[in-house]
């Protein structure tokens, strides 16, 4: 009993930090495309748009850094399946603008956008 309620204060506090995530990023000007978008190798937690830039974002959220920085969760495998997610999501879509990969950490309420943290 005691896992489920912690899978979800830790769902709970993802949503959160991917809430407190587009807030930010509209404020700095970016349009969002698409949150939580689903695809047959995961989930994209924020599609973003500014300027030329289109960003396949993922959100990580820590009360503390006893496992490490958020970012440091974003390991190889899941890396691959944003990569595959995106080229799904840009199938038969006319896209002509640089696409990126960002993360933002939601670390203690604060933010860090980390642009271009992977390809």
């Amino acid at each position: 009993m005691a896992l489920k309620k912690e899978e979800n204060h830790n769902r709970e506090l993802g949503a959160a930090g991917e809430k407190k995530a587009r807030k930010y990023l509209t404020s700095h000007g970016w349009k969002i495309i698409a949150k939580n978008y689903k695809n047959p190798f995961g989930e994209i937690d924020i599609i973003a748009r500014k300027d030329d830039v289109l960003a396949f974002i993922e959100v990580k959220t820590r009360l503390t850094d006893l496992f490490g920085t958020p970012s440091q969760a974003v390991v190889e495998s899941r890396k691959r399946k944003y990569i595959s997610g995106a080229k799904y999501f840009l199938i038969n879509k006319n896209v002509d603008m640089c696409v990126r990969f960002d993360i933002i950490e939601v670390y203690r309420g604060e933010i860090n956008h980390i642009e271009n943290a992977f390809y």
